[in-house]
């Protein structure tokens, strides 16, 4: 087939696919057909079943837990301290964020709890606030081009995009609501909003440009302070770096032959990075004036990339736990494990704290951050799931959501639950304030053609299903691993293709949801 009817047949397949959608004009996102053969909701509102509340120190550089990025704190455990929706009478918003595209990915939240978030089409990256209740855009900023794109341009293949997590998909928000970007011209961009004729405008308040300490071609993937106030940056060709002291000098180790596609963890003592190879401790030498690790645990990363994963290696970002560990997945040929090791620099015997095989045999993948409550892990199998548009509408991830506890001794740990939910690519998040574990599902409808998603509850405590609140029908309510995001007042939002949802219980005298139509 040559390229230029390849090109005509992507380009009129993406219209035909994203026609009805309107950038960013508040337009909510189509329905795809067999919207009246799904149901609307399925199970039962759930009771309110708080959990204790967890000690998670607060960063200094960030805005507090469940505000500052996608894993909710610095030490990514996907929790928040806050309610999500009951599924009392609930309602779904949502909004269509570009003709083509408008994924979001991170979602923050300012101190007057306006959205902060960046949505991905196929031309480019914008920086966004939101209005928290309908969605609509009050401030866009355009981020630079990721190549990742351009090649998408030239070979029309959607996996060079789909695989590519640099540019802005990861940022975080700082003590001062400003949003730390690795935008992809690798420039570390710090925004600020500022008022103009009485409206919020997005402005750079300051920037650290790498490019002369990067090769040409390192993508930045994340930049995150630590808790002196360095800014440490990783790329995906494995560079691992920090902004030093005065943050005008640039400092790197390149981990050669590696790749990272992954956020960081940072705590007190240290910073938390895993490549397609390995789990590191790193820590700014000051002396010399770079970065060095402390130590570095070598995983099974198999003999390839298996259907469902970015690349042959841990899917997980890392996550610390407890005072004294950091887990990971691996991915190990038959059955990916969940990892848990101890964090301190100098242990006596082995690092490794337990091994635990997960999910199915030879159906296994995890490439979503683990939620960590206490010594509780919870984790989803993301295998077969494929990116979708426009060859695969209708994917769908082989089940597996399990609770793992880590032994109080530290001599081990043991499965507590196994679900059956198959949770697609979302990363999940519980809900500390009701004790619900958020999910992302689809269904078949009564019609081969429909494929319908779910925001869907499971009880932290059993692992037993709640309910399941429709939140769309078609491809562009996949959300393609973008992550789920409680809000301050229960709401819960999810990224999708073509841009974001909210889910919300009704509010007093609130009329049921009705069915919506089908484009």
């Amino acid at each position: 087939m040559s390229s230029i009817v390849l090109m005509i047949i992507v380009f009129f397949s993406l219209a035909g696919l994203f026609s009805g959608c309107a950038p960013g004009n508040g337009a909510d996102i189509p329905m795809g057909p067999g919207i009246e053969t799904v149901p609307l909701f399925i199970g039962k509102q759930a009771n309110s079943n708080p959990l204790m509340r967890q000690y998670i120190p607060q960063h200094p550089f960030l805005a507090p837990q469940a505000r500052n990025g996608m894993h909710a704190d610095s030490y990514c455990s996907d929790t928040y301290p806050g309610h999500g929706p009951l599924g009392n009478n609930p309602q779904v918003t949502s909004a269509s964020l570009a003709w083509w595209g408008g994924e979001v990915a991170t979602v923050a939240f300012d101190k007057k709890g306006r959205l902060i978030c960046v949505s991905g089409n196929l031309f480019n990256f914008q920086l966004l606030l939101l209005d928290p209740d309908n969605l609509s855009v009050l401030a866009s900023f355009n981020l630079p081009q990721r190549a990742s794109m351009l090649k998408f341009w030239t070979t029309f293949d959607m996996r060079v995009i789909m695989n590519d997590t640099s540019g802005g998909a990861y940022f975080h928000l700082d003590k001062d609501d400003r949003p730390i970007i690795a935008s992809a011209d690798r420039i570390i961009k710090i925004f600020s909003l500022t008022e103009s004729d009485n409206k919020p405008v997005w402005s750079i308040a300051d920037s650290y440009d790498l490019n002369p300490f990067l090769p040409e071609d390192a993508a930045v993937i994340d930049a995150i302070p630590d808790w002196q106030g360095r800014i440490w940056f990783v790329t995906r060709n494995g560079i691992v770096g920090y902004v030093g002291p005065g943050r005008r000098s640039v400092h790197t180790l390149w981990l050669k032959g590696e790749e990272i596609q992954n956020s960081l963890a940072i705590a007190e003592d240290g910073v938390y990075v895993v490549s397609d190879h390995a789990l590191y401790r790193f820590e700014a030498d000051t002396e010399n004036k770079k970065p060095e690790y402390t130590w570095r645990e070598e995983y099974d990363r198999g003999s390839g990339v298996k259907p469902g994963a970015i690349n042959q290696g841990s899917g997980t970002t890392p996550t610390l736990v407890d005072k004294n560990l950091v887990a990971i997945t691996d991915n190990a040929d038959d059955r990916v494990n969940l990892l848990v090791y101890k964090r301190l620099p100098h242990v006596k015997g082995r690092r490794l704290v337990c091994r635990q095989p997960l999910f199915d045999k030879g159906r296994s993948v995890s490439e979503n951050s683990i939620i960590a409550y206490g010594r509780s892990l919870i984790i989803e199998n993301n295998y077969r799931y494929s990116s979708g548009l426009p060859t695969d509408p209708n994917p769908r991830s082989h089940p597996g959501v399990t609770r793992i506890d880590i032994n109080p001794d530290y001599s081990g740990c043991r499965v507590v639950w196994e679900s059956r939910e198959a949770s697609q690519t979302t990363v999940p998040k519980l809900s500390v304030g009701n004790g619900l574990v958020y999910l992302y599902t689809r269904l078949s409808g009564t019609l081969d053609t429909t494929v319908a998603w779910y925001l869907t509850a499971v009880d932290y405590r059993t692992g037993k299903t709640v309910y399941k609140i429709l939140t769309g029908t078609g491809a562009l309510w996949n959300n393609n691993y973008a992550p789920i995001t409680l809000g301050p007042d229960g709401t819960a939002y999810v990224g999708c293709y073509n841009g974001l949802m909210a889910i919300r219980d009704g509010r007093p005298g609130e009329k049921p949801r009705s069915i919506p139509k089908s484009r």
